[in-house]
């Protein structure tokens, strides 16, 4: 009889698991933002997203946006969130659209002082390398905005 409960326990698992897979790639399909719902994960897609405006995210430009995130996630959290910012950079290429979707989540979890934080990682990330990256003020400012931080 326990054997028994174990194994419908089991295949019920499964089954939740397959769903909620199910569910995640057909929100990934409609849109790699929408499946978003993690603040790290949304903050490495959207420093990403903003440095692959400026070309492809090269391996220094990934290990700076990789180093940026281990600041505030654990190594196997940064590994997940910085492979699918690149891939969801990859199928957005408007960095406008990526700071559209993500600032609000991010301004509903994030307090003032790890929104300032998140500003300054997308400026670090953005220096990174021989030649550093000069991110459009409108993008800055636009962020800043979206943000919830008062723009002049």
């Amino acid at each position: 009889m326990n054997d028994a409960a174990r194994e419908v326990a089991d295949v019920v698992g499964r089954v939740q698991g397959k769903i909620r897979r199910k569910r995640l790639r057909k929100q990934a399909a409609l849109s790699p933002l929408t499946a978003i719902d993690d603040p790290v994960v949304a903050a490495a897609t959207l420093i990403t997203a903003i440095i692959a405006e400026n070309g492809p995210v090269l391996p220094q430009r990934e290990a700076m946006i990789r180093s940026v995130i281990s600041e505030i996630a654990d190594d196997k959290k940064t590994d997940e969130a910085v492979a699918y910012a690149k891939w969801a950079a990859s199928q957005i290429d408007d960095a406008t659209i990526v700071i559209d979707k993500l600032a609000p989540l991010l301004r509903e979890r994030l307090d003032v002082t790890e929104r300032n934080d998140l500003l300054q990682m997308v400026n670090r990330a953005a220096q990174a390398g021989e030649q550093p990256l000069k991110i459009s003020d409108q993008r800055i400012l636009r962020l800043r905005q979206k943000l919830g931080f008062e723009v002049n």
